[in-house]
């Protein structure tokens, strides 16, 4: 018993030279997936875990923790890949749903361009944390303060 199979209606295509960019969404996307559970996880054990657990979270709780370098590039870090793979995983639903060409690209400026704004927003956030400001109320300033010695 033989099987044949029909020729394929749909021309093929040869293959495209350059950078294949699905690939590497597909690639960004599942690698940043494990990155981020790691730093997510290791955000909310640190946060909610150790010592006095949600409780504990307030201003002198972020300041002692930004005055870190670690933490900073650790929450910086979750920050981009946490935006970028939103981003990657909301361009992918525009690509497989916008039919219409122009609103298609419409939405992927959109998307560029909010994911652009939060990530240039939440660094500078990050970077420019002043974790001693000055007039603040000294009960709640960290104890490393200047204002509270």
């Amino acid at each position: 018993m033989s099987v044949t199979i029909e020729q394929p209606k749909a021309p093929i295509r040869p293959p495209q030279r350059g950078i294949n960019w699905e690939k590497w969404g597909w690639i960004y996307m599942r690698a940043s997936g494990i990155v981020l559970v790691v730093l997510i996880f290791g955000h909310l054990f640190v946060n909610l875990m150790v010592g006095e657990g949600v409780k504990a979270i307030d201003f002198a709780f972020v300041a002692g923790k930004f005055t870190d370098p670690f933490w900073i590039v650790w929450d910086t870090a979750m920050l981009w890949l946490a935006l970028i793979h939103g981003a990657n995983g909301m361009r992918t639903i525009v690509n497989d749903y916008a039919t219409s060409p122009r609103f298609r690209r419409i939405l992927q400026w959109s998307l560029f361009l909010s994911t652009a704004a939060l990530i240039i927003l939440g660094t500078l956030t990050i970077y420019a944390f002043e974790p001693c400001p000055a007039g603040g109320p000294a009960e709640l300033l960290p104890s490393f303060c200047a204002a509270v010695k």
